[in-house]
């Protein structure tokens, strides 16, 4: 039924579509007007949308003449005329939806389109690009078009100074990479003068390979940290001590989940091993914590797949790209483990000093827009976490690759050598061949198969990623064998070699199947661009994780009774659908994960959001005193909740308590008595106190004089920093404690965003207690100077380790968080300051 009304009326993608093709026509008739025009009239065409877009007019009223410009100039600078379907794609990305284009169809072009017509709002348009060589590469071939139409580009490059980058923001059109947009904005809300700020309002963004960005990287947060003094030495100690457990016996794992837990023999190891009597006691926490890191990093992260050893370094290597995330360090100890397990130097741990997903990041853009060749399988996440839809473009020519089913071996040497065999029979006829693998591992055991064979080729993986764009754009040459790790080179077009379209084009050859069928789509696109011949097959193996994962005993007993060969394949459309439901169920799984992520951070975001806001506003404004006695009072109104709570009549108050907290916070000493307060209501006491307190303010700021705009913001700064600060650590503490609320039938959600709400308020109160007690009791030295929270550890932000995608950092408890310790504290300063020591 579903099939005849699609056959009626078409689905909703294809009328999106022939409505889209009428708009062309319209400016596809504006082709010769705007083909008469001089360079410098097109040119002034620019000035003349600008001025039409100050009058009132709004973008989609210029579109039509906007995109005819565009593609005159594209064609003039570039000598490529944008395509019809090139333009509906410039539709969609600037509608703020997501245009799904299959490889080799020139999305890069497609993108000016859309970032032309937005940059004249003169807000500034980023492009995001997934590596910095596709934002530099774009950058400096596009910004010819742009240039010349009278636009500015930027690159926003890591390394670059707070000056270079903020000269880039302020142009028209900003290319970078995703991690350094949000790592820029990070660091923004951690400068002291607004002056050292580099990006503006974030208004329109285009995401180039938008499923890779806001999906594969979307799980773990950017995070900005610096350096937590502890002991290495037991790292080494533990990394030592879990080479004697025994899987099984003392640990199990569960493969799904890349989770490990001791059994009560292993605990009973450790705790011999250590000498102590409980190693769940809240005194061993530390020690725990070390061994768990260790077993995790001895048992679960292989080198070589994970993780490579460079330079006498753990790098890490993406799981999704297969690429080096040099820089980027495991948290939670797990890096530090992984190092003492190589017998490497342990690297101090780190505290967060900022941290924000990709995905709330880039939710704050005004406008946001992506471009991918496969996109259409995620299009509930990108509509639920992003508000965009996908639309997926025709291709220019129809597509002739032919894919083949799966080949299935029983076992992984069976397959692999039947991949071998495979490509040296194409290899002998001159045919491309791209293989792609999953791992760096999977890459060299099929390399050093190869040369066993003598068949020349080229490995493409994380250890080699300067030559990738290289490697990639001659794998569809005559003879080329290229081996590719995961999508390694997304971004480059592979253009077929003379001769190579008549034995066959270029033929994708997969070794696994991944756990998105996005991956596998990515990869198979490879071949068939632009009308090109080509094929793409898979050759699966029941060990495959994949396989193993989802059901493969059935198919291999099966196998088993029907007497099937080691080297004979199954070839069935049934098992490859069977792969497919268990991609699809794996794709869920992984949704669900990243909307509990989102979910959680959502939290955060939410807090982040009222820091980073009341953060801009210290630095914006001249005069803090309101904010400040708005501080002061909420501190003051706090006491008197305190001391004279409603509930309780007047004679029960503790109005000596009352006194004693004003005069040791924010009253001078002996500035008020227990008889000037006996008497009043609890209003009338309040009231009276802000009274005392707005006069003690305003002879502070006779007696400090200028100085004292620039005190407040010194003192409010310090204060929201350091608390922020520790309250990201408090709350990523409860957050790794909180699923054990499941056991009591509570919901781990729920009681997360409620103690964060309480933690938040806490931390609220704490930033208003301090600057309370330095406004109002601290000598004011005669340079004041505003200083990073972490003076010593790195304090340029701009030189802070910067963490992405794969890691969380290591939390350490904040007691500005706990209430009692924070009551402690205050109980030790007053009973400091009755000693006669003034607070500095």
């Amino acid at each position: 039924m579903l099939g005849l009304v699609k056959k009626i009326f078409g689905d909703s993608n294809e009328r999106e579509v022939k409505k889209m093709f009428k708009r062309v026509e319209k400016i596809n008739a504006l082709e010769p007007e705007i083909a008469a025009l001089t360079d410098a009239q097109l040119r002034e065409k620019t000035e003349i949308f600008k001025t039409r877009l100050a009058q009132g007019e709004k973008l989609d009223d210029i579109l039509n003449e906007a995109f005819a410009v565009c593609r005159e100039a594209s064609k003039r600078v570039l000598g490529m005329r944008h395509y019809d379907v090139q333009m509906i794609g410039g539709m969609v990305l600037q509608e703020g939806r997501i245009a799904e284009m299959k490889t080799g169809e020139g999305k890069t072009l497609v993108a000016t389109l859309a970032t032309y017509l937005n940059a004249l709002q003169g807000k500034g348009v980023h492009v995001v690009t997934v590596n910095e060589y596709l934002a530099e590469r774009d950058s400096q071939t596009m910004g010819e078009l742009y240039n010349f139409l009278g636009l500015t580009v930027g690159l926003n490059k890591h390394g670059l100074t707070p000056e270079e980058k903020r000269e880039a923001y302020l142009c028209d059109i900003t290319y970078g990479t995703n991690n350094e947009f949000g790592f820029d904005y990070l660091r923004d809300n951690m400068v002291l003068y607004k002056e050292q700020m580099v990006q503006r309002p974030l208004y329109f963004a285009i995401v180039d390979e938008v499923d890779s960005i806001l999906i594969d990287e979307a799980r773990t947060p950017l995070i900005i940290s610096g350096a937590a003094n502890r002991s290495t030495e037991l790292y080494y100690i533990c990394a030592h001590f879990v080479k004697r457990l025994e899987e099984e016996k003392d640990y199990t794992i569960d493969e799904k989940l890349k989770i490990v837990n001791l059994t009560d023999e292993g605990v009973s190891k450790v705790e011999a091993a250590f000498n102590i009597d409980n190693l769940y006691d809240t005194a061993h926490m530390t020690l725990n914590h070390h061994i768990m890191a260790a077993l995790k990093a001895q048992a679960i992260f292989k080198r070589d797949v994970d993780y490579v050893v460079q330079d006498g370094e753990v790098v890490i290597v993406d799981e999704f790209t297969g690429r080096l995330m040099v820089g980027r360090r495991y948290s939670e100890g797990l890096h530090q483990a992984i190092e003492a397990k190589e017998g490497l130097k342990v690297q101090s741990e780190s505290m967060t000093l900022a941290t924000i997903t990709l995905q709330n990041y880039f939710r704050m853009y005004q406008k946001l827009s992506g471009m991918t060749g496969t996109a259409k399988t995620e299009e509930e996440e990108l509509k639920k976490i992003y508000g965009m839809d996908v639309v997926v473009i025709p291709t220019n020519k129809p597509v002739i690759r032919q894919d083949l089913p799966d080949l299935i071996y029983k076992t992984e040497a069976a397959k692999y050598r039947a991949v071998v065999n495979d490509i040296v029979e194409r290899h002998k006829k001159g045919q491309p061949v791209l293989v792609g693998t999953i791992s760096i591992e999977n890459s060299e055991r099929l390399s050093h198969m190869l040369k066993q064979k003598g068949v020349p080729h080229n490995v493409l993986n994380a250890k080699q990623h300067e030559r990738e764009a290289e490697i990639v754009a001659r794998a569809g040459q005559y003879g080329a064998v290229t081996i590719a790790t995961n999508m390694a080179g997304r971004g480059t077009d592979i253009k077929l070699g003379e001769g190579v379209a008549e034995i066959g084009g270029l033929h994708i050859l997969g070794t696994e199947r991944h756990e998105s069928r996005r991956i596998d789509n990515q990869l198979r696109g490879r071949a068939g661009r632009q009308g090109d011949p080509g094929s793409s097959q898979f050759f699966l193996s029941l060990q495959d994780e994949l396989m193993r994962r989802f059901g493969a005993e059935n198919i291999m007993n099966m196998m088993d009774r029907l007497g099937m060969e080691e080297d004979v394949p199954i070839e069935s459309r049934l098992v490859s659908r069977a792969v497919e439901q268990a991609q699809k169920r794996v794709e869920g799984s992984n949704f669900d994960a990243r909307k509990v992520v989102l979910q959680y951070d959502d939290v955060m975001n939410q807090q982040r959001e009222v820091i980073y806001k009341q953060r801009r506003d210290i630095l914006e404004r001249e005069d803090m005193s309101d904010i400040a006695l708005g501080m002061i009072n909420s501190v003051v109104e706090r006491n008197v909740t305190a001391y004279c709570p409603k509930e309780e009549v007047p004679e029960d108050w503790d109005l000596q308590g009352l006194v004693d907290a004003a005069t040791n916070t924010y009253l001078p000493e002996d500035s008020i008595t227990v008889s000037q307060l006996r008497g009043k209501e609890a209003e009338e006491i309040l009231e009276f106190l802000k009274e005392q307190v707005e006069n003690h303010y305003r002879q502070r700021e006779a007696q400090i004089g200028e100085m004292m705009r620039e005190f407040e913001k010194v003192v409010i700064l310090r204060a929201v920093d350091s608390k922020w600060m520790d309250h990201i650590d408090a709350m990523e503490q409860l957050r790794q404690g909180i699923h054990l609320r499941a056991y009591g039938q509570n919901d781990p959600l729920r009681e997360y965003q409620f103690e964060g709400y309480e933690m938040f308020q806490n931390m609220i109160a704490a930033v208003e207690e301090e600057v309370t007690m330095y406004l109002m009791k601290a000598e004011v030295n005669q340079n004041l100077e505003r200083q990073e929270v972490i003076k010593g550890q790195g304090a340029d932000p701009s030189a802070l380790q910067t963490s992405g995608p794969s890691e969380r950092p290591i939390s350490e408890t904040s007691g500005d968080a706990d209430p009692k310790n924070r009551a402690q504290r205050r109980a030790e300063e007053q009973e400091r300051k009755r000693g006669g020591k003034k607070s500095k």
